[in-house]
């Protein structure tokens, strides 16, 4: 049996990139998973990767509505949730100077309204003792140059996780987050494609110790640490799994 047998994990994101490794991990170790997605097919083929462990709720994190229907379809299905991943998010906004009010409200309502009213929709949901991992970026520790607006947007996951660590603990809920930096996924696909490749590479090369992209997996291993009974008393923190470009 894993670590997390009989429990339930929803991962927002869940059909590609960091979610889906994560699923996939949650699920090695033993969970149910629940994914949210906005693309009916992508969830369909990840779950079918995943296998009889995994579900799916179609749906959009930005749609209060739907967040509602994940949670109460989950709910009715399994009975609770002992396991949060909110991971959903995007890229985008751009330099200061250029930045358009449309493009500015558009990534904080991915990146900070949608994880704000994910948690909350949840709440109701969890079990105790439950784990919530929020899915930030090493951008909140650092300079980013042309990325003031993404890198606002994951600094406000940082402050959200003390105050909810904080506010939870007492129904015996625990909340972390883990920070990637540059990692391969079809995210930063879509950022190379747009000409953004070079500079992140260039992130790489000239900050932290491990100069390369890192892998969705060891993405996941954070997460699964901070899911587990193994990080039982760890509440709060922020891991950044990022080769080393917060710390050196």
């Amino acid at each position: 049996m894993g670590k997390l047998t009989g429990q339930v994990a929803v991962v927002t994101g869940g059909s590609a990139g960091i979610g889906l490794a994560s699923a996939r991990a949650l699920a090695e170790d033993g969970a149910k998973v629940v994914l949210l997605g906005r693309g009916e097919a992508a969830l369909r083929e990840a779950t079918a990767s995943i296998g009889e462990a995994a579900s799916y709720v179609c749906g959009d994190v930005t749609r209060m509505e739907d967040l509602d229907r994940l949670f109460a379809t989950t709910r009715e299905r399994f009975g609770g949730v002992d396991i949060l991943v909110a991971n959903a998010g995007g890229v985008g906004g751009g330099p200061v100077a250029t930045c358009s009010e449309d493009a500015y409200d558009a990534l904080m309502a991915f990146n900070v309204k949608s994880i704000f009213f994910t948690v909350q929709k949840a709440i109701p949901a969890l079990r105790s003792p439950a784990a919530i991992t929020v899915i930030g970026s090493v951008a909140a520790e650092i300079a980013l140059p042309g990325g003031s607006v993404y890198a606002a947007s994951k600094a406000a996951l940082r402050s959200f996780v003390r105050s909810w660590a904080a506010e939870l603990a007492p129904s015996g809920v625990r909340v972390n987050l883990v920070g990637p930096g540059p990692t391969d996924t079809p995210l930063v696909e879509g950022i190379d494609e747009r000409g953004g490749g070079p500079s992140l590479d260039a992130l790489i090369r000239n900050r932290g110790a491990i100069h390369r992209r890192g892998r969705v997996e060891e993405v996941a291993a954070a997460v699964c640490f901070l899911s587990s009974p193994e990080s039982s008393w760890t509440t709060g923190a922020a891991l950044y799994v990022g080769g080393g470009i917060t710390y050196l």
